[in-house]
């Protein structure tokens, strides 16, 4: 049976054979970069099911990999988990909020990254729905298709889990969703990010709302909820 394809990128070379060495262990396909620029051209030719993006890298780096990837529309279903030495919350959450899947601070565990990357590649039983009805609630409109929120035909800059975070709440209005309930519907199960990082983003999120932001309960030991009218 062949398994899925996944591309890493990583200038050490040591950890390139390392990973190389843990993936194929598992049959998984394995194509190495040292670059970001050889990583983009090899992206565009050859689509893989998953990719492992180093942070420091020469030239592009890994933040920028993740957010070129993640605005283009052949490109953003790629899952992505960062593999890398920046350990601070402040560089975990900047991950997230350009889209990364997962986040795994080096020295890593190769059974820690392998029980990572198949949760992420068997996960599809989502509590997002998959349903690409436009999501209507008075002026303000979410397109799940296109990932497109407007307010009065005004369009919003909202991050990729910000998106993924609005359309949760709405659509399922008055529903409360627990931290671990969005955690697990936007990222996937086993995810290693604190209640802190929600509600940072539900801050971030209501801000870009405006006057709509008020539709995003707070259920006070709970979670949230969008506002059921």
């Amino acid at each position: 049976m062949v398994k899925e394809k996944i591309f890493v990128v990583d200038d050490e070379e040591d950890i390139l054979e390392l990973v190389n060495f843990v993936l194929s262990k598992e049959s998984y396909r394995v194509q190495k970069f040292v670059s970001g620029e050889d990583l983009l051209k090899g992206i565009k030719a050859d689509k893989p099911d998953l990719l492992l993006l180093d942070l420091m890298l020469p030239g592009i780096d890994g933040f920028d990999i993740c957010k070129i990837i993640k605005n283009d529309e052949n490109l953003s279903d790629i899952p992505i988990i960062m593999l890398t030495a920046k350990g601070d919350e402040v560089d975990v959450v900047s991950g997230l909020e350009l889209g990364a899947d997962d986040y795994i601070v080096k020295p890593f565990s190769a059974r820690v990254l392998t029980a990572r990357i198949k949760a992420i590649l068997r996960r599809g039983k989502s509590i997002l729905s998959n349903d690409d009805n436009v999501i209507e609630v008075e002026d303000l409109k979410i397109h799940p298709g296109r990932h497109e929120v407007s307010i009065d035909g005004k369009h919003l800059d909202l991050t990729f889990s910000e998106f993924r975070l609005l359309q949760l709440l709405a659509q399922k209005r008055g529903w409360v969703y627990t931290r671990y309930q969005i955690v697990d519907a936007l990222r996937g199960s086993d995810y290693p990010v604190t209640e802190r990082a929600i509600d940072v983003q539900v801050v971030g999120l209501r801000k870009k709302l405006g006057d709509h932001g008020r539709y995003i309960e707070t259920v006070r030991g709970v979670g949230y909820r969008f506002k059921d009218n």
